[in-house]
Order: C-alpha cells, then structure tokens, then sequence
C-alpha cells in the first residue's frame, strides 16, 4: 500500500498536482489540513481507486471537512489533525498525550510547515508522529517544499520517507525512515 501524506497546500496546487503524477499510482492521499477550498478538486487529480483522507485546516474557513479523523490504515491506529489544537508550534507534546491516550500508534499533523518525524519507543508500543511540511510555503532552513510517503510492505509494516520538491542543486537528498 501507497500512501501520500500532504499538508498545507494553501490553494497553490502546482507542486501537489506535480507530485501526485510523479509517485501515481497511490492507494491514498493523506491531506492534514489548510487545502483552501481545493479539497473538492484534489479527487480528480489522483488515480482511480485513490482513498481520499483529509482534515480541516485553520485556514479552511468554508469548509465541511472533520476536525480530525482517527482510523486504521492495516495494523496502525492513525489519527489525522492539523495539529492547531494540539498547539504543535510550540511543540508536539500536547499531541503525543492526546495520542498516547487514544491508543495511536501513528499522529499526522501540519500546520507548522516544517516536515517532522519521530519515533517514541514505547515497551511494545511505538508512537509514531509525522509532519509532512508544506508544498506551497515551506518554513524548515533551506525552504523546500516537502511531502511524505508511507509504505506498507507485505507484512504489514510501514516504511516513511520525507522528500523535497527537487532543485538541481539538490537532487538526490530524500530522507528515508523505516519502521
């Protein structure tokens, strides 16, 4: 399985619809938040067959998008959020307690811009909390445009890799995480 994870596109879609043809076909599109009005468009933009995920963003003023959704994607309890509530600006310790306390093993967040990732080993239970970045106005030094893929190989376990939108001074630096 082939998941997307996306956040913050703030309506400015060409890197979105440039990324979602370079890694097609995808089983889902992960959107966590802060699309503008263009969650209603990205369904004809990824394959057939793609399963759309999206939460609502402090800028989605219009929309009827959920606050978060909280499901399962194979084994790993995942929880969506745009992460404003959590107060992920300041930190990721808010999330991690909601997290810990549903039963998450997977927290997706945006809102910050910045891509994140981080394992919380916990005895038998790891926490996993990711942030994809921004495409459209990326914080993080170096300001490039990022996303994530999650993977889930033929026993089930997720594999995350970050990527940039690739300049020619920086081809070849994807980060890959394996869990």
């Amino acid at each position: 399985m082939k998941i997307l994870i996306v956040s913050d596109t703030h309506r400015k879609d060409t890197n979105l619809k440039q990324v979602i043809e370079a890694v097609k076909p995808i089983d889902m599109l992960i959107h966590l938040g802060d699309a503008e009005g263009s969650e209603y468009a990205i369904a004809s933009w990824v394959n057939e067959g793609c399963q759309l995920e999206m939460v609502l963003g402090n800028n989605d003023f219009f929309s009827c998008l959920e606050r978060e959704r909280d499901f399962y994607i194979g084994k790993y309890r995942v929880l969506l959020t745009h992460g404003h509530y959590y107060y992920v600006s300041m930190g990721t310790e808010h999330l991690r307690e909601e997290a810990r306390q549903r039963g998450i093993d997977i927290a997706m967040f945006g809102h910050t811009h910045r891509p994140y990732f981080d394992v919380e080993k916990n005895g038998d239970r790891d926490l996993i909390i990711l942030n994809p970045g921004s495409l459209s106005y990326p914080r993080q030094e170096g300001r490039r445009p990022s996303y994530m893929l999650m993977e889930l190989d033929e026993k089930g376990e997720a594999h995350f890799s970050t990527h940039y939108i690739e300049f020619p001074q920086n081809q070849g630096e994807d980060q890959e995480m394996f869990f």
